[in-house]
């Protein structure tokens, strides 16, 4: 069974991809969910594995990134982003499909076993998964610009309904 929220705001992955548009880009197509996580109508929630590879891009050249603004990065993502530790092994929850890059594997396993309702990636291998994941009834794959706050709305009226 998927861990279990301590009360009734909805549970988000967002893939470091995401993470980047939203700490460092503030990319536009962000904005919803910057709001809604501000707002607490949802709670973003990270696990070892996936804010280690956060911080391993920190560090990468390519990311326009001044050593100055690692540390702020790393302080906003920690405020925003809620650590889980002692999650069910993914295996023991039923299957999962496997991504095609297996560093990506990791957020589809913390979506499933922290009982997120979202997985937010612009990754095309994530993606790709995004019906497989629907139709096992385990969490939505989206794009940050197709998940909006309406979507957030209709999934609690439903579940309060």
């Amino acid at each position: 069974m998927p861990h279990e929220p301590h009360d009734a705001v909805p549970r988000i992955v967002l893939d470091t991809n995401v993470c980047l548009d939203l700490f460092l880009f503030r990319d536009p197509a962000c904005a919803p969910l910057a709001g809604a996580l501000a707002e607490g109508r949802v709670r973003a929630v990270v696990d070892a594995a996936c804010r280690e590879e956060w911080l391993r891009v920190l560090e990468y050249p390519s990311v326009p990134i001044r050593p100055e603004q690692r540390d702020g990065l790393r302080e906003r993502f920690d405020a925003v982003l809620e650590r889980l530790a002692d999650l069910p092994e993914p295996a023991s929850l039923g299957p999962l499909p496997l991504c095609r890059d297996p560093d990506d594997q990791k957020f589809l396993e913390l979506a499933l076993a922290s009982g997120a309702q979202w997985l937010l990636s612009k990754d095309r291998h994530l993606l790709k998964l995004a019906r497989r994941t629907r139709k096992a009834g385990q969490f939505l794959i989206l794009r940050p610009d197709q998940w909006s706050e309406g979507l957030v709305g209709r999934t609690l009226l439903r579940e309060a309904g």
